[in-house]
Protein backbone atom coordinates (compact mmCIF):
# COMPACT_ATOMS: atom_id res chain seq x y z
CA UNK A 1 0.00 0.00 0.00
CA UNK A 2 2.82 2.42 0.92
CA UNK A 3 5.18 1.40 -1.98
CA UNK A 4 1.53 2.45 -4.36
CA UNK A 5 0.93 5.68 -2.66
CA UNK A 6 4.66 6.91 -2.94
CA UNK A 7 4.35 5.78 -6.64
CA UNK A 8 1.18 7.72 -7.21
CA UNK A 9 2.65 10.92 -5.64
CA UNK A 10 5.80 11.14 -7.73
CA UNK A 11 3.65 10.61 -10.89
CA UNK A 12 1.79 13.53 -10.04
CA UNK A 13 4.43 16.00 -10.65
CA UNK A 14 5.22 14.80 -14.48
CA UNK A 15 1.31 14.73 -14.86
CA UNK A 16 0.90 17.90 -14.18
CA UNK A 17 3.95 19.48 -16.14
CA UNK A 18 2.60 17.34 -19.12
CA UNK A 19 -0.35 19.00 -18.71
CA UNK A 20 0.43 22.72 -18.01
CA UNK A 21 2.53 22.42 -21.38
CA UNK A 22 -0.61 21.56 -23.32
CA UNK A 23 -3.30 24.11 -21.31
CA UNK A 24 -0.52 26.37 -22.66
CA UNK A 25 0.06 25.34 -25.90
CA UNK A 26 -3.62 24.87 -26.25
CA UNK A 27 -4.34 28.51 -25.09
CA UNK A 28 -1.70 29.86 -27.69
CA UNK A 29 -3.20 28.79 -30.37
CA UNK A 30 -5.73 31.43 -31.36
CA UNK A 31 -4.15 33.85 -33.38
CA UNK A 32 -3.08 37.09 -31.90
CA UNK A 33 -2.73 37.64 -27.91
CA UNK A 34 -4.57 39.96 -25.46
CA UNK A 35 -3.36 43.13 -27.13
CA UNK A 36 -4.70 42.64 -30.41
CA UNK A 37 -8.31 41.54 -29.12
CA UNK A 38 -8.28 44.66 -27.35
CA UNK A 39 -6.94 46.90 -30.50
CA UNK A 40 -9.50 45.33 -32.34
CA UNK A 41 -12.37 46.17 -30.03
CA UNK A 42 -10.71 49.69 -30.04
CA UNK A 43 -10.91 49.70 -33.91
CA UNK A 44 -14.49 48.32 -33.94
CA UNK A 45 -15.57 51.27 -31.69
CA UNK A 46 -13.61 54.06 -34.05
CA UNK A 47 -10.95 54.39 -31.71
CA UNK A 48 -7.55 55.18 -32.74
CA UNK A 49 -4.31 53.02 -31.22
CA UNK A 50 -1.27 54.49 -30.44
CA UNK A 51 2.15 52.14 -31.85
CA UNK A 52 4.31 53.51 -28.94
CA UNK A 53 2.12 52.56 -26.25
CA UNK A 54 1.21 49.04 -27.86
CA UNK A 55 4.93 48.09 -28.05
CA UNK A 56 5.02 49.49 -24.33
CA UNK A 57 2.26 47.26 -22.89
CA UNK A 58 3.77 44.46 -24.96
CA UNK A 59 7.10 44.64 -23.75
CA UNK A 60 5.22 45.06 -19.60
CA UNK A 61 3.07 41.95 -20.10
CA UNK A 62 6.16 40.15 -21.73
CA UNK A 63 4.05 39.44 -24.81
CA UNK A 64 6.78 40.30 -27.04
CA UNK A 65 9.03 36.95 -25.86
CA UNK A 66 8.57 33.44 -27.75
CA UNK A 67 6.18 31.66 -26.43
CA UNK A 68 8.64 29.15 -25.06
CA UNK A 69 9.63 31.61 -23.02
CA UNK A 70 6.17 33.13 -21.92
CA UNK A 71 5.44 28.93 -20.85
CA UNK A 72 8.85 28.53 -18.61
CA UNK A 73 8.41 32.45 -16.88
CA UNK A 74 4.55 31.43 -15.95
CA UNK A 75 5.47 27.87 -14.87
CA UNK A 76 8.39 29.07 -12.76
CA UNK A 77 6.20 31.63 -11.25
CA UNK A 78 3.35 29.02 -10.82
CA UNK A 79 5.83 27.18 -8.62
CA UNK A 80 6.67 29.87 -5.83
CA UNK A 81 2.80 30.94 -5.89
CA UNK A 82 2.31 33.46 -8.31
CA UNK A 83 0.13 32.81 -11.30
CA UNK A 84 1.13 35.83 -13.13
CA UNK A 85 -0.59 38.90 -14.02
CA UNK A 86 -4.11 39.56 -15.29
CA UNK A 87 -4.20 41.51 -18.52
CA UNK A 88 -7.85 42.40 -18.36
CA UNK A 89 -8.28 43.26 -14.58
CA UNK A 90 -4.92 44.56 -14.47
CA UNK A 91 -3.89 43.03 -11.35
CA UNK A 92 -2.33 39.58 -10.16
CA UNK A 93 -4.33 36.39 -11.30
CA UNK A 94 -4.04 35.35 -7.55
CA UNK A 95 -6.38 38.32 -6.17
CA UNK A 96 -9.28 37.90 -9.43
CA UNK A 97 -9.79 34.28 -8.45
CA UNK A 98 -9.67 34.90 -4.70
CA UNK A 99 -12.53 37.11 -5.11
CA UNK A 100 -14.80 34.61 -6.82
CA UNK A 101 -13.31 31.26 -5.04
CA UNK A 102 -14.99 31.11 -1.80
CA UNK A 103 -18.48 31.94 -3.72
CA UNK A 104 -17.83 29.59 -6.14
CA UNK A 105 -17.18 26.48 -3.70
CA UNK A 106 -19.83 27.28 -1.97
CA UNK A 107 -22.35 26.65 -4.49
CA UNK A 108 -20.82 23.54 -6.24
CA UNK A 109 -20.24 22.03 -2.10
CA UNK A 110 -24.16 22.52 -1.08
CA UNK A 111 -24.98 21.70 -5.35
CA UNK A 112 -23.00 17.90 -4.22
CA UNK A 113 -24.98 17.27 -1.08
CA UNK A 114 -27.70 18.40 -2.44
CA UNK A 115 -27.19 15.89 -5.26
CA UNK A 116 -26.53 12.91 -2.59
CA UNK A 117 -29.03 13.37 -0.14
CA UNK A 118 -31.54 13.25 -3.18
CA UNK A 119 -30.19 10.74 -5.12
CA UNK A 120 -29.16 8.04 -2.67
CA UNK A 121 -32.41 7.37 -0.90
CA UNK A 122 -34.59 7.64 -3.72
CA UNK A 123 -31.80 5.60 -5.94
CA UNK A 124 -32.04 3.03 -3.28
CA UNK A 125 -35.87 2.73 -3.01
CA UNK A 126 -36.80 2.32 -6.44
CA UNK A 127 -34.06 -0.05 -6.77
CA UNK A 128 -35.47 -2.51 -4.02
CA UNK A 129 -38.93 -1.76 -4.97
CA UNK A 130 -38.59 -2.45 -8.68
CA UNK A 131 -41.60 -2.50 -11.52
CA UNK A 132 -44.03 -0.55 -8.43
CA UNK A 133 -45.92 2.69 -9.39
CA UNK A 134 -43.25 4.51 -6.99
CA UNK A 135 -40.47 3.04 -9.34
CA UNK A 136 -42.29 4.09 -12.68
CA UNK A 137 -43.33 7.89 -11.11
CA UNK A 138 -39.26 8.22 -9.63
CA UNK A 139 -38.16 6.88 -13.00
CA UNK A 140 -40.47 9.72 -14.82
CA UNK A 141 -39.48 12.31 -12.80
CA UNK A 142 -35.88 11.41 -13.30
CA UNK A 143 -36.43 11.48 -17.30
CA UNK A 144 -38.03 14.70 -16.44
CA UNK A 145 -34.62 15.99 -15.02
CA UNK A 146 -32.60 14.82 -17.33
CA UNK A 147 -34.93 16.40 -20.13
CA UNK A 148 -35.08 19.33 -19.23
CA UNK A 149 -32.04 22.54 -20.30
CA UNK A 150 -30.29 24.04 -17.08
CA UNK A 151 -31.20 27.33 -18.82
CA UNK A 152 -34.83 26.86 -18.98
CA UNK A 153 -35.50 25.74 -15.74
CA UNK A 154 -32.82 28.46 -14.29
CA UNK A 155 -35.46 31.33 -16.32
CA UNK A 156 -38.53 29.66 -14.84
CA UNK A 157 -36.65 29.46 -10.92
CA UNK A 158 -35.73 33.22 -10.85
CA UNK A 159 -38.87 34.33 -11.84
CA UNK A 160 -40.97 31.96 -9.13
CA UNK A 161 -38.28 32.99 -6.71
CA UNK A 162 -39.06 37.09 -7.74
CA UNK A 163 -42.67 36.50 -7.99
CA UNK A 164 -43.42 34.12 -5.04
CA UNK A 165 -40.55 35.44 -2.25
CA UNK A 166 -39.30 38.55 -4.02
CA UNK A 167 -36.34 37.57 -4.61
CA UNK A 168 -33.86 39.82 -6.72
CA UNK A 169 -33.30 38.17 -10.15
CA UNK A 170 -29.80 36.94 -10.34
CA UNK A 171 -26.65 36.90 -8.38
CA UNK A 172 -26.29 34.83 -4.73
CA UNK A 173 -27.17 37.95 -2.95
CA UNK A 174 -29.39 41.45 -2.98
CA UNK A 175 -27.41 44.08 -5.14
CA UNK A 176 -26.67 46.18 -2.01
CA UNK A 177 -24.58 43.52 -0.26
CA UNK A 178 -21.88 43.24 -3.24
CA UNK A 179 -19.02 45.13 -1.84
CA UNK A 180 -20.25 45.04 1.60
CA UNK A 181 -17.57 42.48 4.02
CA UNK A 182 -19.43 39.87 5.57
CA UNK A 183 -22.53 40.10 7.48
CA UNK A 184 -25.58 38.24 8.75
CA UNK A 185 -27.77 39.63 6.79
CA UNK A 186 -25.36 39.29 3.81
CA UNK A 187 -25.31 35.57 5.09
CA UNK A 188 -28.86 35.48 5.16
CA UNK A 189 -29.00 36.99 1.24
CA UNK A 190 -27.07 34.55 0.14
CA UNK A 191 -29.51 31.61 1.71
CA UNK A 192 -32.08 33.51 0.14
CA UNK A 193 -30.55 33.11 -3.74
CA UNK A 194 -28.36 30.15 -3.01
CA UNK A 195 -31.47 27.63 -3.30
CA UNK A 196 -31.96 28.31 -6.73
CA UNK A 197 -28.54 27.59 -8.50
CA UNK A 198 -27.90 24.33 -6.50
CA UNK A 199 -31.42 23.29 -7.70
CA UNK A 200 -30.73 23.93 -10.92
CA UNK A 201 -27.26 22.65 -11.17
CA UNK A 202 -28.39 20.15 -9.24
CA UNK A 203 -31.24 19.11 -10.81
CA UNK A 204 -29.10 16.97 -13.97
CA UNK A 205 -26.28 15.62 -11.82
CA UNK A 206 -29.43 13.92 -9.44
CA UNK A 207 -31.26 12.30 -12.25
CA UNK A 208 -28.59 10.79 -13.81
CA UNK A 209 -26.83 9.57 -10.14
CA UNK A 210 -30.19 7.70 -9.57
CA UNK A 211 -30.99 6.18 -13.13
CA UNK A 212 -26.86 4.56 -12.18
CA UNK A 213 -27.59 3.95 -8.60
CA UNK A 214 -30.46 1.93 -9.24
CA UNK A 215 -28.95 0.02 -12.33
CA UNK A 216 -25.94 -1.12 -10.18
CA UNK A 217 -27.45 -1.73 -7.24
CA UNK A 218 -30.21 -4.28 -9.31
CA UNK A 219 -27.54 -5.24 -10.66
CA UNK A 220 -25.93 -6.68 -7.28
CA UNK A 221 -29.41 -7.43 -5.75
CA UNK A 222 -29.68 -10.47 -8.26
CA UNK A 223 -26.17 -11.80 -7.88
CA UNK A 224 -25.49 -15.06 -5.33
CA UNK A 225 -24.00 -13.75 -2.55
CA UNK A 226 -27.52 -11.66 -1.96
CA UNK A 227 -29.67 -14.92 -2.34
CA UNK A 228 -27.12 -16.68 0.03
CA UNK A 229 -27.62 -13.99 2.47
CA UNK A 230 -31.11 -14.33 2.15
CA UNK A 231 -30.67 -17.65 2.90
CA UNK A 232 -28.55 -17.51 5.89
CA UNK A 233 -31.51 -15.66 7.25
CA UNK A 234 -30.08 -11.81 7.66
CA UNK A 235 -31.97 -8.82 8.23
CA UNK A 236 -32.89 -6.74 4.65
CA UNK A 237 -31.23 -3.88 5.96
CA UNK A 238 -28.15 -5.53 7.11
CA UNK A 239 -27.63 -7.15 3.92
CA UNK A 240 -28.86 -4.61 1.61
CA UNK A 241 -26.28 -2.05 3.29
CA UNK A 242 -23.31 -4.07 4.26
CA UNK A 243 -22.76 -5.98 0.58
CA UNK A 244 -24.66 -4.88 -2.53
CA UNK A 245 -24.82 -1.38 -1.55
CA UNK A 246 -21.29 -0.97 -0.74
CA UNK A 247 -20.97 -2.56 -4.15
CA UNK A 248 -22.85 -0.35 -6.16
CA UNK A 249 -21.69 2.93 -4.95
CA UNK A 250 -18.31 2.08 -6.42
CA UNK A 251 -18.53 4.44 -9.49
CA UNK A 252 -19.54 6.86 -7.32
CA UNK A 253 -16.15 6.73 -5.09
CA UNK A 254 -14.68 6.83 -9.08
CA UNK A 255 -16.40 9.95 -10.06
CA UNK A 256 -14.41 12.17 -6.44
CA UNK A 257 -12.34 12.84 -9.50
CA UNK A 258 -15.12 15.06 -10.93
CA UNK A 259 -16.31 16.44 -8.28
CA UNK A 260 -13.08 18.29 -7.03
CA UNK A 261 -13.09 20.43 -10.32
CA UNK A 262 -16.42 21.13 -10.17
CA UNK A 263 -16.01 22.97 -6.91
CA UNK A 264 -13.95 25.53 -9.75
CA UNK A 265 -15.77 25.79 -12.47
CA UNK A 266 -19.39 24.89 -11.52
CA UNK A 267 -21.62 25.25 -14.34
CA UNK A 268 -20.58 27.75 -16.25
CA UNK A 269 -23.57 28.38 -18.83
CA UNK A 270 -25.98 28.46 -15.84
CA UNK A 271 -23.81 30.53 -14.04
CA UNK A 272 -23.76 33.18 -16.73
CA UNK A 273 -27.83 32.94 -17.48
CA UNK A 274 -28.31 33.56 -13.42
CA UNK A 275 -25.04 35.83 -13.29
CA UNK A 276 -23.71 34.06 -10.63
CA UNK A 277 -20.70 35.51 -9.30
CA UNK A 278 -18.43 32.49 -9.52
CA UNK A 279 -15.23 30.93 -11.53
CA UNK A 280 -16.69 30.03 -14.54
CA UNK A 281 -18.09 32.91 -16.28
CA UNK A 282 -14.89 34.31 -15.60
CA UNK A 283 -13.12 31.52 -17.08
CA UNK A 284 -15.04 31.81 -20.54
CA UNK A 285 -14.62 35.91 -20.49
CA UNK A 286 -10.88 35.12 -20.23
CA UNK A 287 -10.78 32.49 -22.88
CA UNK A 288 -12.38 34.94 -25.12
CA UNK A 289 -10.43 37.71 -23.66
CA UNK A 290 -7.26 35.94 -24.92
CA UNK A 291 -6.19 36.59 -20.57
CA UNK A 292 -3.79 33.65 -21.24
CA UNK A 293 -2.30 33.73 -17.52
CA UNK A 294 -5.72 33.95 -16.10
CA UNK A 295 -7.62 31.38 -18.02
CA UNK A 296 -4.40 29.06 -17.96
CA UNK A 297 -4.48 29.40 -14.00
CA UNK A 298 -7.95 28.44 -13.78
CA UNK A 299 -7.50 24.80 -16.31
CA UNK A 300 -4.32 24.62 -14.03
CA UNK A 301 -6.02 24.83 -10.65
CA UNK A 302 -8.92 22.00 -12.21
CA UNK A 303 -6.32 19.70 -13.66
CA UNK A 304 -4.28 20.10 -10.44
CA UNK A 305 -8.02 19.14 -8.37
CA UNK A 306 -8.66 16.17 -10.76
CA UNK A 307 -5.03 15.12 -10.15
CA UNK A 308 -5.40 14.65 -6.50
CA UNK A 309 -9.27 13.46 -7.12
CA UNK A 310 -8.20 10.45 -9.09
CA UNK A 311 -5.59 9.35 -6.49
CA UNK A 312 -7.96 10.30 -3.31
CA UNK A 313 -10.48 8.02 -5.21
CA UNK A 314 -8.31 4.97 -5.97
CA UNK A 315 -7.43 4.90 -2.34
CA UNK A 316 -11.33 5.01 -1.54
CA UNK A 317 -12.04 2.54 -3.67
CA UNK A 318 -9.45 0.32 -2.30
CA UNK A 319 -10.82 0.19 0.68
CA UNK A 320 -14.11 0.13 0.42
CA UNK A 321 -14.64 -2.59 -2.13
CA UNK A 322 -11.44 -5.81 -1.42
CA UNK A 323 -11.79 -6.58 -4.90
CA UNK A 324 -9.80 -3.68 -6.14
CA UNK A 325 -5.79 -4.22 -5.11
CA UNK A 326 -3.48 -1.73 -5.41
CA UNK A 327 -0.71 -4.07 -6.34
CA UNK A 328 0.09 -5.87 -9.56
CA UNK A 329 1.17 -9.36 -9.87
CA UNK A 330 -1.31 -12.34 -9.41
CA UNK A 331 -2.23 -14.37 -6.27
CA UNK A 332 -2.14 -18.29 -6.09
Amino acid sequence: MMQYLVRRILIMAPTLLAISAIVFTIIQLPPGDYLTTMVAELQAQGESVNAEKLQFLREQYGLDRTPVEQYFHWLMGMLQGDLGWSFEYNVPVSSVIGERLLLSFVVAFTTIIFTYVIAFPIGIYSATHQYSWSDYGLTLLGFLGLATPSFLLALVLLYFANVTFGTSIGGLMDPQYLDQPMSWTKFLSVLEHLWIPVIVIGTSGTAAMIRRLRANLLDELQKQYVVTGRAKGLPPGRLLIKYPLRMAINPFIADIGNLLPHMISGAAIVSVVMSLPTNGPMLLAALRSQDMYLAGSFLMIEACLIVIGVFLSDIALAVLDPRIRLHGGTTR
